[in-house]
């Protein structure tokens, strides 16, 4: 379970910073940054919950999510698929993580950053493997970065209803994949991902 032992290496303002929707074939990225409070009567048993956003459900997670927007410091930034299409996925997920970063009112004095890569923020970085099942700070912001993609995607649902986006959030199960072969592609779907590339090629030579 996460805890604060690699924020305790630090002083000053420590954000944790996580990004969801790298996957899918449809929709932006989208990164949070939490800047976690230490001490506060709000947090009540809300550190003891946290975990990995993928080791939770639905409902756990917006409950989560809700109490920690309530008591942390929440910056939220995302990347569109236009930009992921130009840039490539990995480039519009460091977009998204600096743009979580900017929204928060200050810069942090350190950023914990899941994965191996710095997404080039304007404070030090300390990247964390798996962070989201290690750190507090970074699972706090896996929660709130799947909460707002999945909202995202559920509304986007009701626009263009055939590919199952308020069940998979855009990636490529058994539903989405249908509903492509049926309506083909929309503007929200990653045309430089290999099946949407190849979809459009048919597409274009039928």
């Amino acid at each position: 379970m996460p805890d604060f032992e690699i924020e305790d290496q630090y002083r000053g303002i420590i954000a944790g910073i996580d990004e969801v929707g790298r996957g899918p074939l449809a929709g932006p990225v989208v990164a949070a940054a939490v800047v976690l409070p230490r001490e506060d009567a709000r947090i009540g048993d809300l550190y003891a919950l946290l975990n990995d956003s993928k080791k939770l459900s639905a409902s756990k997670r917006d409950l989560l999510a809700a109490r920690i927007m309530d008591c942390a410091i929440v910056g939220i930034g995302a990347a569109s698929v236009r930009e992921i299409d130009r840039v490539n996925i990995l480039q519009a997920t460091y977009i998204a993580m600096r743009r979580a970063v900017a929204r928060l009112p200050q810069v942090p004095d350190q950023a914990l950053v899941d994965g191996n890569r710095d997404p080039g923020l304007p404070c030090p970085v300390q990247t964390v493997v798996k962070g989201d099942g290690k750190s507090l700070s970074i699972a706090a912001a896996s929660i709130v970065a799947k909460v707002v993609r999945d909202r995202a995607m559920t509304r986007l649902a009701v626009r263009y209803p055939h590919y199952g986006w308020e069940g998979n959030a855009g990636y490529g199960v058994k539903k989405h994949m249908a509903g492509l072969t049926d309506a083909g592609p929309t503007v929200h779907h990653r045309r430089s991902f290999k099946p949407i590339a190849l979809l459009c090629d048919a597409m274009e030579e039928a």
